[in-house]
């Protein structure tokens, strides 16, 4: 009869009990005798198939595949099969604090008004009361400008696209031109019957917005400088903007409309009423021409995104906070917008486009953003509010990671010593 076992029985002769004894008492003369290879030998064929010496017994994944090549024979023992981890997406960090604080005693609280422009040449214009100062980025030198009689208040500044000449509305409803270099005026425009709060160039012509419904195109080329009028709000214009291109002109106003010109023609090609706040916030988007984004005051406070070659409202975001100024960061490729807020928040916040979420919100400001406008690299936003402050933040300075890595760290200065008076 024959029979089955699932068990190893080893010899009984290699397991008498007083020669197992004397063994341990006496020093194993020749530990790989024949019968010790054989009864080892006997094991490895009962529980391990014979493949003991080949395989470890702990090891519970398969051994790495050894290299196709000659490659240096360690590598096997760390060439695993576990799959590596995927990349990381990296986060850009953006400073929570501003770089840079200037006071600006006078600076109006008016939310209608715009009172400061970064020029091409790196110089900012800031209308404080009734005078215009330049503040110089490059050297910190501050010069005043110019200033009007009594209480006849600068109510907008604008830069040419060389940025050596400037506009300068005023309450009076004139518009101001000097020459920043030589710090000379080289003409008055007039033709407004109440103060002019917008301004926007157009290479050789000058759009003016003012209180008195009106948008004035001038041609500063000639004597007889008013060229043509629209007047299609019916609340003072607080926010105007030509297109990068020269081809359209946005306008907003304090009766909620948002105004779309083409340079040819003399009445609105769309006229967008979705806001139910006044809008003074307007930015063309420089990696599409058609793109403009407008911000509503505090009883609206969203953005919207407007294709201004169908009229259709491509986006909206609601930010909690009245809206008073935007802008797109000028890199084509970084697709990301800066809002300034007044009530409630009084912040900045940093936008991703198109999916409109949410990269940061920038706190220092104790009362409304006002104004707000973009350094000539692009890398700077600077920002002045009611509470008399002009801050800078370096919003789009993205850096390699490489130079990031070497970078040495920078000494945190106070706010005090931070802190310089516009005048």
């Amino acid at each position: 009869m024959e029979y089955s076992s699932c068990r190893f029985i080893p010899n009984r002769s290699a397991m008498n009990v007083d020669i197992s004894s004397y063994s341990l008492s006496k020093e194993n003369a020749n530990p790989n005798s024949v019968e010790s290879d054989e009864y080892r030998n006997q094991l490895d064929e009962g529980l391990f198939d014979g493949k003991l010496k080949s395989s470890k017994v702990l090891a519970f994944k398969n051994k790495a595949p050894a290299p196709r090549d000659h490659i240096n024979s360690n590598t096997v023992l760390y060439s695993s099969s576990s799959s590596k981890p995927a990349n990381k997406k990296t986060v850009r960090h953006i400073p929570a604090n501003p770089e840079r604080t200037l006071d600006a005693p006078g600076l109006v609280d008016d939310y209608y008004l715009n009172l400061l422009d970064w020029s091409s040449s790196n110089v900012l214009a800031i209308g404080l009361g009734n005078t215009a100062y330049l503040w110089n980025a490059s050297t910190a030198s501050i010069v005043e400008l110019m200033t009007t009689e009594g209480t006849n208040n600068i109510t907008s500044v604008q830069w040419t696209a060389e940025g050596r000449h400037l506009a300068v509305g005023t309450n009076d409803g004139c518009v101001q031109l000097w020459d920043a270099e030589s710090c000379k005026s080289l003409r008055t425009l007039r033709g407004h019957a109440a103060r002019v709060g917008a301004l926007s160039w157009n290479q050789h012509v000058l759009s003016s917005g003012s209180r008195d419904t009106n948008i004035h195109h001038h041609d500063v080329r000639i004597q007889n400088h008013l060229v043509s009028s629209l007047q299609f709000h019916t609340q003072e214009v607080c926010g105007l903007k030509w297109s990068d291109d020269g081809l359209q002109l946005a306008s907003g106003g304090n009766d909620n409309i948002v105004n779309i010109f083409d340079v040819n023609t003399s009445a609105p090609k769309f006229t967008f009423n979705d806001h139910t706040a006044s809008v003074k916030a307007l930015a063309w988007a420089p990696f599409q021409r058609e793109l403009l984004a407008t911000g509503g005051g505090s009883s609206d406070r969203t953005i919207r995104f407007w294709n201004t070659n169908n009229g259709q409202c491509v986006n909206t975001i609601d930010t909690g906070s009245q809206v008073s100024s935007l802008q797109w960061s000028k890199n084509p490729a970084c697709k990301e917008i800066v809002s300034g807020h007044g009530f409630a928040h009084n912040q900045l916040s940093v936008w991703k486009y198109p999916s409109l979420v949410k990269i940061a919100d920038l706190k220092g400001h104790d009362q409304r953003i006002l104004h707000m406008s973009q350094s000539p690299d692009g890398k700077t936003i600077v920002t002045g509010a009611a509470d008399e402050t002009i801050r800078f933040w370096r919003i789009f300075d993205v850096e390699e990671p490489s130079t990031r890595a070497n970078a040495k760290p920078v000494a945190q200065k106070s706010l005090s010593a931070n802190t310089k008076l516009i005048r």
